[in-house]
């Protein structure tokens, strides 16, 4: 137990943010799920002659997984405009801050991804014999993790 005696419950996820700066207006938008927040590092293995009783395991470079975000479709079409742009030839990054809140919906922790660009776009299959939402799929490739604030 902590010593200032506050408890430290575990966050829900269902409280997050996502803000994708430049793209959708006030620069918030809505999402059902976000995942691909993850980074690995590749390890290289080396056989140093003569060395038998170990492989040398030494730091490779770091891969940052694809942001996936979803969400209900809807009339507003920043994020498909977004994706046309780059295959239209205007090709502008852009920052993704997500943040993970707290029940009060107050910021906890944010992730600041660099220089993001659409590379997938999807729009959920339509079937005429669900009755389930249209959901749209906007995966972001990105230059890896910028900022970490957290608040706690």
């Amino acid at each position: 137990m902590p010593s200032s005696g506050q408890r430290r419950d575990p966050l829900p996820v269902y409280c997050f943010k996502v803000k994708i700066v430049g793209v959708a207006e006030p620069n918030t938008a809505f999402f059902k799920s976000v995942s691909g927040l993850k980074s690995e590092t590749e390890v290289v293995d080396f056989q140093e002659g003569g060395q038998n009783e170990f492989t040398h395991r030494l730091v490779g470079p770091t891969k940052w997984g694809n942001l996936i975000l979803k969400r209900g479709f809807s009339k507003d079409a920043a994020l498909m405009d977004w994706r046309q742009q780059w295959v239209s030839g205007a090709k502008q990054r852009r920052n993704i801050e997500i943040a993970q809140l707290d029940t009060k919906l107050q910021e906890v922790c944010v992730w600041e991804f660099k220089d993001g660009w659409p590379c997938k776009w999807e729009m959920s299959e339509f079937d005429a014999s669900k009755s389930e939402l249209a959901i749209e799929t906007l995966e972001i490739a990105h230059h890896g993790l910028a900022n970490i604030r957290k608040s706690f």
